[in-house]
């Protein structure tokens, strides 16, 4: 007898799947909308557009690049409450231009990739996806994938004995939980990086006490924040160039640092001036001082802005811990004594608030994408090292676009002049594809590898190799496979145009003919 078999639901055909619905797979769908391009669909893991700003909610969560840059080029907003805007203004951004470009009902939310497959034979890509709200799994075979899923969007966890055995209440920063009443109560957050210096002063206003665990202390800058008037407004609103104009205007201000950050790091000393200025300013307790001063050069880990930060730190309900954490008990965190190479100190809490960061050199998007010869991903860049083509294309896997990928990052600006400027170059590869015939497009391994070594040629001067520090911007083979070592300008000319000279190509080839039932009946 034959075994029964579930029939298979028939997958969707699709000219580009994009993943991601926060800046860039936003951007993308515009683009490629305006670019005659409407054969996509952008499933998104998450129940709304917005990205970061949709699922990063915790106290105090703000932009920490100016509004004005923060944006796209080609939907300026004139209602930015203030220089730089909260959470909820960003994302609430982000849904107005979605909605007003037209683009929605392409969108498909609380769809996860399960896996993306290249079809060689096809010539397509292969993916399930998951609906979360139904569970139902389906099917879609696209000509190309548009990776946006972002470098900041799987919070990591830190490994820290007993952590799964705290019996109190226990989120990353990144999933906030708004249930939870934290008025009164003993809070521990471990972690310093750029979302606690915002959640930190919000949470000392209403714990009980709160312990701020720091593994490495961060520079720290004021913060220039200033509302807009509605004078200022109503000219960014009705005066034609004027907000362009105050556009251009930050970005000038921002690009000029990059030079610092790549090529004369000790122009940085400018800017540990003005961070031990404001470490003077809020503490006066001279051990506590030390605690917060770095001992590396600025810059080479990421510099933070926040006038709340240190003030926090100050306050009587807070105590700032450096000793290393050794495990964690149903109710208390354990950390060892350095001073005397024994003994530990155990502090009792209700909550634990992990703010350490996320998977940036390894996106967990990469474990579901297999490429040409059976590999993922995944496994490529564990053997390698992040790499792609000026940051977009990879070779082994044919008509897969990554936005925000390898060496895209910034240090000095916005994200979104980055965004764009790749998403330029997608839609141009889509207009090349379609215009030359070609069913898919690879960068040649000696295209990629040229521009990988540039890469870490010209990593060599910036402040993120000689700045004498460890961070998030290294992978586990010491390279910074994060940032972008130059002028965000330099970047926009390198990707000016498609180069498909660069790439190795496949025409199209003739869609088999089906013969009609009239014909199989003759």
């Amino acid at each position: 007898m034959a075994e029964k078999t579930t029939p298979r639901t028939a997958a969707t055909a699709v000219d580009h799947l994009i993943v991601g619905a926060g800046f860039a797979g936003l951007a993308a769908a515009i683009k490629l909308q305006e670019a005659g391009e409407r054969d996509f669909v952008v499933v998104e893991k998450d129940s709304d557009v917005g990205g970061t700003w949709h699922i990063n909610t915790y106290p105090g969560a703000e932009c920490d690049v100016p509004s004005q840059l923060y944006s796209y080029s080609f939907a300026l907003n004139p209602d930015w409450s203030k220089v730089y805007s909260p959470q909820q203004e960003i994302w609430e951004y982000t849904k107005r231009v979605a909605e007003e470009a037209g683009v929605l009902d392409r969108f498909v939310f609380d769809t996860a990739v399960l896996d993306a497959a290249w079809d060689e034979a096809a010539q397509r890509w292969r993916v399930r996806v998951l609906t979360s709200s139904t569970g139902e799994s389906r099917e879609y075979v696209a000509r190309t994938i548009i990776s946006g899923s972002g470098g900041l969007s799987e919070p990591r966890l830190p490994e820290i004995e007993g952590i799964d055995a705290f019996q109190g209440e226990i989120f990353h920063s990144a999933r906030w939980n708004h249930d939870v009443d934290l008025a009164g109560k003993r809070v521990a957050v471990i972690g310093t990086g750029a979302s606690a210096i915002q959640l930190v002063p919000e949470l000392q206003k209403v714990v009980g006490h709160l312990d701020v665990y720091q593994r490495t202390p961060n520079w720290v800058i004021p913060r220039n924040e200033r509302r807009f008037t509605g004078i200022e407004k109503a000219v960014f609103r009705h005066v034609p160039g004027a907000q362009r104009l105050a556009r251009a205007a930050v970005y000038a201000q921002l690009e000029g640092r990059a030079p610092a950050f790549t090529r004369f790091p000790a122009l940085l000393q400018v800017v540990e001036r003005q961070c031990k200025k404001n470490i003077a300013k809020a503490i006066s307790d001279p051990v506590l001082r030390e605690k917060v001063t770095p001992t590396y050069r600025a810059g080479c880990k990421r510099i933070l802005i926040s006038n709340a930060w240190y003030p926090a730190l100050a306050a009587d309900n807070v105590d700032l811990v450096t000793d290393p954490i050794t495990k964690i008990t149903g109710d208390a965190v354990v950390t060892a004594d350095p001073s005397t190479g024994s003994g530990t100190t155990e502090r009792p809490i209700d909550v634990l608030v992990v703010a350490t960061g996320f998977y940036v050199t390894e996106p967990p998007i990469a474990q579901h994408i297999t490429g040409r010869d059976g590999r993922t991903l995944a496994d490529v860049w564990d053997e390698q090292g992040m790499a792609a083509y000026k940051g977009t294309t990879i070779h082994g896997f044919p008509n897969l676009f990554q936005i925000v990928g390898p060496n895209t990052a910034l240090g000095h600006s916005s994200m979104i002049f980055m965004i764009e400027s790749q998403v330029r170059y997608i839609v141009d590869a889509a207009r090349t594809m379609r215009r030359e015939g070609l069913a898919t497009v690879e960068p040649s391994a000696e295209a990629q590898a040229e521009w990988t070594a540039s890469m870490r040629e010209r990593m060599k001067p910036t402040v993120w190799t000689t700045g004498g520090c460890a961070s998030w911007y290294l992978d586990k083979f010491g390279n910074n496979t994060t940032l972008w070592p130059g002028q965000t300008f330099t970047f926009r000319s390198h990707l000016s145009r498609f180069d498909v000279d660069k790439y190795d190509v496949a025409p199209l080839t003739p869609a088999p003919r089906v013969t009609t039932a009239e014909e199989a009946l003759a």
